[in-house]
């Protein structure tokens, strides 16, 4: 019998390295897929869903939770697939193969894979706790906040990341009042150029949207529910909701606790393989050195969860795989698509492709003369054409 291989997470990439091992492909041989047991834990008591609609479609009532799944129920039965959906993982026995569940019951593995993802960074100030502020990450964290976006209810933003910004785009699409309050001197800052930042605050402002940079957050008041958020400036800005979206940390208190090596995402190899015999990892909770960008990298993108999630399945099925990708990511705020491949940091000039006031153009990012990174923002062409281009001498951009 074929040993078991239990994932915990539940996630993109949990489902991706699902229907990568019992579809099959070239990492499964000839005869299709894996043919073992797979268990599947994971402790939001939903199926796999997809996660980038809940701060735009699902907010907007475009798309309902069923809507949001992978894949049905039954599909996931005719795999045979052991779903312990619901149940948190309370520990991993390295030394004996086994994963604790917090229901009591033990799942012993062949293979482990951690596909953990991300959990939303704390806002360490006085009041963070009350009823009315939120953050999004799951989907309960996106039902509340679409439940508490009643007519004439006024948002609060903390964070001018691209989650704040998109969930701000949205409420201000069904009429809420929304600030924005940045903490740093211009929104996406940590991912794009001074003129994309600029963009998308003519946008957000133009739109109808309170937006300020260089706004600290020192506390939020309210007594049975949040009524106003205090600025260090004295100032306060009176809400009925507040999210909080500064960020991200990758979930890895359960692979630290069993002993694998973690930094800032649990430490992985170009095949997946963590610190641990058997163990492997995937997703937005990893890290690992890439050739490519020459340095330790962690992304927190669909097509990484998904490509890593198939170099995990690869390697688990003892394929030679070297995973190191050209990373892309996207953000739609009202009628903007935001695209991006590769990674700026690092970089000593920008060159802008087309007019921002047509509101489709391009900045690509260089060290030296070497393409590191595209924006693109409503000109796919030109994306598509980055997504072979990125990490290559520059000759210009093709006819």
């Amino acid at each position: 019998m074929l040993d078991p291989i239990v994932i915990v997470g539940a996630g993109q990439a949990a489902a991706q390295a699902i229907q990568s091992l019992r579809q099959g492909g070239s990492s499964t041989g000839p005869n299709g897929g894996f043919k073992g047991p797979i268990a599947l834990v994971g402790d939001e008591p939903v199926l796999p869903y997809q996660r980038p609609p809940l701060s735009k479609k699902y907010l907007t009532g475009e798309m309902d939770a069923d809507r949001l799944l992978f894949r049905p129920e039954t599909v996931y039965r005719d795999w045979g697939v052991d779903l312990r959906i619901g149940v948190r993982a309370e520990a991993i026995d390295t030394a004996a193969a086994r994963v604790h569940l917090a229901d009591g019951t033990t799942l012993p593995y062949g293979k482990l894979l951690i596909a953990t993802g991300m959990r939303p960074r704390p806002l360490p100030i006085p009041g963070a706790d009350l009823p009315g502020v939120l953050t999004l990450r799951g989907l309960a964290d996106a039902a509340r906040i679409k439940a508490a976006l009643t007519p004439g209810a006024r948002l609060v933003v903390i964070g001018g990341g691209y989650i704040g910004l998109e969930t701000a785009a949205v409420a201000r699409a069904l009429g809420h009042e929304v600030v924005v309050l940045e903490a740093a001197e211009r929104v996406l800052g940590r991912v794009v150029a001074p003129v994309v930042s600029e963009f998308f605050t003519a946008k957000h402002r133009r739109a109808g949207v309170d937006l300020r940079t260089a706004t600290g957050v020192v506390g939020i008041e309210g007594t049975d529910r949040v009524r106003a958020v205090a600025l260090a400036d004295g100032g306060r800005v009176e809400a009925d909701v507040v999210l909080i979206s500064i960020g991200a940390l990758p979930e890895t208190r359960l692979a630290e606790a069993a002993g694998l090596d973690v930094a800032d995402g649990i430490r992985v190899d170009q095949g997946a393989r963590t610190s641990a015999e058997n163990v492997f990892a995937a997703g937005d909770c990893t890290r690992f050195d890439s050739a490519r960008f020459g340095r330790s990298i962690r992304l927190e993108s669909v097509q990484n969860a998904i490509d890593q999630a198939k170099a995990a399945v690869a390697t688990t099925l003892g394929e030679t795989v070297v995973y190191d990708p050209v990373p892309w990511f996207w953000s739609d705020q009202y009628d903007l698509k935001l695209q991006i491949v590769g990674l700026s940091t690092g970089h000593d000039r920008y060159e802008v492709d087309g007019d921002p006031a047509s509101e489709k153009f391009s900045v690509a990012y260089f060290a030296g003369d070497r393409l590191l990174a595209v924006d693109s923002i409503n000109h796919p062409r030109r994306h598509m054409q980055a997504r072979k281009l990125v990490g290559e001498t520059w000759a210009g951009w093709p006819a």
